[in-house]
């Protein structure tokens, strides 16, 4: 692969994704949990994470880019690849260094595969809540040293116990304190047995992420209830390929609802300065949903919009962020009406929506028509602001 033409500014990737490697759990479990840990065994001849005897799911490549750096469908590189068939960058933090430099990438976003988008794959999984934890916490000391290791060109976001408020606090802190700049959290606690976002409950850690400057990540996908839907949107008689398709793009609009129902709870209210990053969403749905909610509060909701010390609209610009890679046709119209300083740029790789093999090049295409102030805000001030590079 030939180095891309240079950006001429520092360009940050917004989410990304690290396949876990096999040994990620056994080989920092201590001695009481070795044998319990997450460990990948040979199932019907299929690599397959295990734990306490009980499958995980495949232990795939996490991705559709393949070791050759051909990308394939996403059938193929989903149910398909093996850890030893994807792209070495997808697992392997000094060649995923390597490869962000040959495609023009400084630094960026990492989110998990095989324990949830928001780590809620590992609590369905695992009924333990202190094992869970434990779990946990060994995968956030790893990926707290693969930033470590990067100079903090690669930038995990702490995985929260989101089952117990308590612990969420607790966790948040600690790895606040290894470094990481920001957390991932599932957008449906209740799922796991914990308050419902919206509760007062969770304000000791809205008030921890704010203090400590962590932002708030909602993946698409994060959660047990919204991972339920994904195969209900397409109609039974659709393609496979084809209810991929349709399930991913519904997905993305999927986090409509994370981001009213924050925004209604009265929770940005109390914590103005705390930061919620819409992630892997896309932005051209935000402002007609903003302005759907305007419309719905005051319609349908007036005693309670009337609480809110701003219009539901005007908190996204406060203090919400979304990311965009694939937009083109009206981008410039979506970045006047979602706000310059509230869009990052993301690449999703190595999924089956990346960018790949030249992101930068699909950018310079999408972003005709924004100044080349914006774009530098879009591509990289936006994040480094937010992450405190």
């Amino acid at each position: 692969m030939t180095t891309t033409e240079a950006a001429p500014f520092r360009v940050i990737d917004a989410d990304t994704h690290m396949t876990e490697v096999h040994d990620l759990w056994t080989s920092r479990a201590p001695a009481t949990l070795k044998d319990r840990v997450p460990h990948v065994e040979d199932v019907d001849g299929i690599a397959m994470w295990v734990i306490e005897g009980k499958v995980m799911g495949r232990a795939g490549g996490g991705g559709v880019i393949g070791r050759d750096g051909e990308k394939v469908n996403a059938q193929q590189g989903l149910y398909e690849f093996t850890i030893d068939d994807i792209h070495q960058g997808a697992w392997d933090p000094k060649v995923r260094l390597a490869m962000m430099d040959s495609v023009g990438i400084h630094a960026e976003v990492l989110y998990p595969n095989v324990i949830g988008l928001g780590g809620q794959a590992i609590s369905a999984a695992v009924p333990d809540p202190s094992f869970r934890l434990s779990l946990l916490q060994i995968y956030n000391d790893h990926m707290a040293d693969i930033q470590a290791e990067s100079g903090d060109r690669l930038l995990p976001m702490g995985v929260l116990p989101s089952w117990d408020v308590a612990a969420c606090v607790a966790e948040a802190e600690r790895v606040a304190a290894l470094g990481t700049r920001g957390v991932n959290i599932t957008s449906d606690p209740q799922d796991q047995g914990a308050p419902d976002l919206a509760s007062p409950e969770w304000d000791a850690l809205w008030d921890v992420c704010s203090a400590l400057s962590l932002p708030v990540h909602f993946h698409i996908g994060a959660s047990l209830t919204t991972m339920s839907y994904f195969g209900t949107y397409p109609w039974p008689s659709q393609q496979q390929d084809s209810k991929l398709a349709i399930g991913g793009t519904l997905l993305f609009i999927g986090n409509a609802r994370v981001v009213v129902n924050i925004i209604t709870s009265g929770m940005l209210d109390r914590y103005p300065h705390l930061k919620i990053v819409s992630v892997e969403s896309g932005s051209g749905w935000i402002p007609f949903i903003l302005e759907a909610l305007d419309f719905e509060m005051f319609e349908n909701a007036p005693a309670q919009a009337a609480k809110l010390e701003l219009r539901p609209s005007e908190y996204f610009r406060r203090q919400m962020y979304a990311t965009t890679w694939f937009e083109r046709t009206h981008l410039p119209h979506i970045v006047a009406a979602v706000g310059e300083d509230n869009i990052m740029f993301e690449t999703d790789f190595p999924h089956p929506t990346s960018l790949w093999p030249d992101p930068l090049a699909v950018a310079r295409e999408n972003m005709v028509g924004i100044s080349e102030e914006v774009q530098r805000k879009i591509m990289g001030d936006n994040a480094a602001a937010l992450y405190r590079l």
